[in-house]
């Protein structure tokens, strides 16, 4: 309102001062061309009686006084009132010097508040003008014609009331309408404190509109996708945790029962070893379940560090396939390709045996009954390739961008894997980064998924 009011007041005294000075010199200039007229006349009648100081001179010049209200004052070239306004006073107003010297260079039209009154301005057409009667010579004369200055006065008050009224106008219709405004605005930022206050305790449940345009608007929609993803992340812990607490309750509970079978005697001493296999491969799994946990976290925080070793991956593979025998026979899976040469690569063995558990793992899980997973080792470019490839119902194209998301499962593997985190691609992910590498996905729906894992096979800093 300061400002509009600013503006207004600014915008106000321009226009009021141009149109006063514009009608100012409108006065002016009618000022002028009646007292041109008036000289016109003196001219006339002293070229025909030789005198200024006649009756039809004296007839002008009260006619033209009365009129036009003017005050008009005729001077001889050495300065001698002729006419006056005021016949009694004539001798008592003399021509001002400054007025003289500005009428003999050029005529005079302006303001006046010397000649007639200190307190008052008047409007002043001064001029000289040349008489000649016959053969006589030519006399100088001065006339100074004074006008009032009161329509320019009342013009001045009626634009500045005019202009007052309207800004009075303007001035209220501003105030409803950002009134109405702060109200709507206020009533806005009410409510989106009170569900912002129901997001901090953890309920989002209700959204901010975001119907508002300019700030707020762009402001509420980056706070109804932080609240968005803040929901979304609290759902994806729940799951995090009841997947943890039953992927940890299986193996604890498989090692358990066979320990406790193997020392009550219920497991024979001829069958021992085979349990004491399967209670290796579970601790196995454990280990590899924590590992993935502890190395999220690391990664998180910035903390994991490898340590590079020259690994065979060819061995690696082929042991971690036999962890998962078991599930092989019971789903018939045919292994392919796993009698390849030697294939060395510079890498952190631990973290290296963690994404290709992550990955037969998730091959076992989702090849179809009676299907195929093969594995190829190359090597190109001073890289090393590992590929592993499942046959089954693949990834949709839409899929594939967001496989390598956290706790992201895609909506065919939700049914065959209700136990894992979703985070065994992720890691892996990150892991080959660490370790300078990089992991693929190839899939055709409906036929095959192949990830490969590519490593140098020599670190740069070794």
């Amino acid at each position: 309102m300061l400002m509009i009011i600013s503006i207004i007041i600014l915008i106000g005294v321009v226009i009021i001062s141009l149109t006063s000075s514009i009608y100012k010199r409108t006065e002016l200039e009618k000022l002028k061309t009646v007292g041109n007229l008036f000289i016109s006349c003196m001219k006339e009648e002293y070229n025909s009686t030789g005198s200024t100081d006649t009756e039809s001179a004296k007839k002008f010049h009260g006619i033209f006084m009365e009129q036009h209200n003017l005050m008009i004052y005729i001077y001889d070239e050495n300065g001698k009132c002729i006419f006056s306004a005021d016949s009694e006073n004539k001798n008592n107003i003399p021509i001002q010097d400054s007025i003289k010297t500005h009428i003999d260079k050029k005529e005079y039209l302006d303001f006046d508040s010397e000649g007639i009154s200190k307190d008052e301005p008047y409007l002043l057409y001064g001029s000289q003008f040349l008489v000649k009667y016959k053969n006589m010579p030519s006399r100088k004369m001065y006339s100074l014609i004074y006008g009032s200055t009161y329509n320019i006065s009342m013009f001045t008050m009626e634009i500045f009331l005019v202009y007052s009224l309207i800004s009075i106008l303007i001035i209220i219709s501003a105030y409803i309408v950002m009134k109405k405004r702060v109200r709507k605005y206020t009533s806005y930022t009410d409510d989106m404190i009170r569900i912002i206050k129901k997001y901090s305790q953890g309920d989002f449940s209700e959204k901010i509109k975001t119907d508002t345009a300019g700030f707020y608007g762009e402001t509420v929609k980056y706070i109804n996708t932080l609240a968005s993803n803040v929901e979304k992340s609290e759902e994806t812990s729940k799951t995090f945790i009841a997947n943890v607490s039953h992927e940890l309750r299986t193996p604890i509970t498989t090692i358990g029962g066979f320990v406790d079978g193997i020392l009550d005697g219920t497991i024979p001493k001829n069958r021992r070893n085979e349990y004491l296999i399967l209670v290796s491969n579970e601790i196995q799994r454990l280990k590899i379940l924590i590992s993935s946990m502890l190395n999220m976290s690391r990664f998180e925080s910035g903390t994991l560090t490898p340590n590079f070793k020259e690994t065979n991956l060819t061995d690696l593979v082929i042991k971690t396939v036999f962890m998962f025998e078991k599930k092989i026979e019971a789903k018939h899976i045919e292994i392919e390709e796993l009698d390849s040469e030697r294939l060395v690569a510079v890498v952190d063995p631990d973290l290296m045996q963690q994404v290709v558990y992550n990955l037969i793992e998730n091959a076992v899980k989702f090849v179809n009954e009676g299907g195929k997973i093969s594995f190829r080792f190359e090597k190109e470019n001073d890289m090393c390739i590992v590929g592993i490839k499942n046959t089954g119902d693949g990834l949709k194209d839409s899929e594939i961008p967001q496989v390598f998301d956290r706790f992201y499962k895609t909506d065919s593997s939700r049914g065959k894997d209700t136990t894992g985190l979703g985070l065994g691609l992720s890691i892996s992910r990150r892991i080959l980064r660490i370790n300078n590498g990089h992991i693929v996905v190839k899939s055709v729906y409906g036929e095959y998924t192949e990830f490969q894992i590519q490593v140098p096979e020599k670190q740069n800093s070794l």
